[in-house]
C-alpha cells in the first residue's frame, strides 16, 4: 500500500470499540510526544524572542521620521510562514519523506514561537501564564473525554469545520472592521470550536492508532510515524488556538 492510500484510509472514520493494544498505545505516545515537543520548542523560541532586543530588530521596524514602524519583511515572514508549511505538510505528506516532514514541523514549531513572541510584548507574563494553564486545563479535560468516551464523535467533524472557516472568514473581515466588540464575542466561539474539536481529534487519533494495530502488516512504519507527526500538528494547534482565544478575552496587557 502506498502512502496516499495509507492516509486516505487513516481519515475514514470507523469505530472502534475494541481495547487498542500495544502498537496503538505507542502511535498514542507519539503523538503526544511531538506535540509536546513542539510546544516546548515555540515556548523557548518566544521567550528567547521576546527577551532578545537584537533579535526582535530583525522583525519590528523602529518608528522613524519617516516611518511609523511596524513588521519588517523578516516580521511578516515569521508571522505567515507557519500557514505556508502546515498546507505543504498537508499536502505532501504522502511525497515527503519522515525527515523531511519532521524537518518541517519542528521549523513550524520555531516559527510558530517566533510569531507568538510578540504576545509577550502586549500582554502581562502573569496573564500569559494564567491563561497557558486555563488551556492547558481545558486541553486535559478534553482529551481525557475523547479518548475514553464511546459516543461516536465523528458527525461533529463536519460542523466543527465549518465553524473553523467561520472563524477565518469572521477574522478577515474584523480586519477591516477593526471591531474589539467583534473580536471579543468571536473569541468565545474559538475557544469553544476548538475545545469540541480537541475531543473529536483525539478520538480519531485514538481509531487510527487502533487500525495500525489490526492492520499492521498493510501500514509501513515509516507511514505509522508520519502519520503520528500530523496528529500532534493537529493538536498542537487545538491547543494553541485555545491559549490564544482565552487570552483574547482574559489577557491584560501592559
Amino acid at each position: 500500500m502506498d502512502n496516499n492510500n495509507n492516509y486516505e484510509w487513516a481519515q475514514k472514520s470507523v469505530f472502534v470499540e475494541q481495547q487498542s493494544g500495544a502498537v496503538a498505545k505507542n502511535f498514542f505516545a507519539n503523538v503526544f510526544l511531538w506535540m509536546f515537543v513542539a510546544l516546548g520548542v515555540s515556548s523557548l523560541a518566544a521567550l528567547f524572542m521576546a527577551n532578545s532586543p537584537a533579535a526582535l530588530s530583525y522583525l519590528i521596524n523602529q518608528p522613524s521620521e519617516t516611518s511609523r514602524g511596524g513588521l519588517s519583511i523578516l516580521g511578516y515572514v515569521a508571522m505567515f510562514a507557519p500557514l505556508a508549511l502546515v498546507m505543504l505538510m498537508s499536502a505532501g505528506l504522502s511525497r515527503l519523506s519522515y525527515g523531511a516532514l519532521l524537518g518541517i514541523f519542528v521549523l513550524y514549531s520555531v516559527l510558530t514561537g517566533i510569531s507568538l513572541s510578540f504576545i509577550l510584548l502586549i500582554y502581562t507574563s502573569g496573564s500569559v501564564v494564567a491563561c497557558f494553564a486555563g488551556a492547558a486545563g481545558i486541553f486535559g479535560i478534553m482529551a481525557f473525554l475523547g479518548y475514553t468516551t464511546n459516543t461516536d464523535l465523528t458527525k461533529f467533524g463536519s460542523i466543527l469545520m465549518v465553524g473553523v472557516i467561520g472563524l477565518v472568514i469572521a477574522s478577515v473581515i474584523n480586519m477591516f472592521l477593526k471591531s474589539s466588540g467583534f473580536d471579543y464575542i468571536m473569541s468565545f466561539f474559538g475557544v469553544a470550536i476548538f475545545t469540541a474539536l480537541t475531543a473529536y481529534d483525539v478520538q480519531k487519533l485514538k481509531r487510527i492508532g487502533a487500525g495500525i494495530e489490526a492492520n499492521g502488516d498493510q501500514v509501513a512504519a515509516t507511514d505509522a510515524k508520519k502519520l503520528a507527526i500530523m496528529g500532534a500538528l493537529s493538536l498542537y494547534l487545538d491547543f494553541i488556538n485555545i491559549f490564544l482565544f482565552l487570552l483574547r478575552i482574559f489577557g491584560s496587557r501592559k
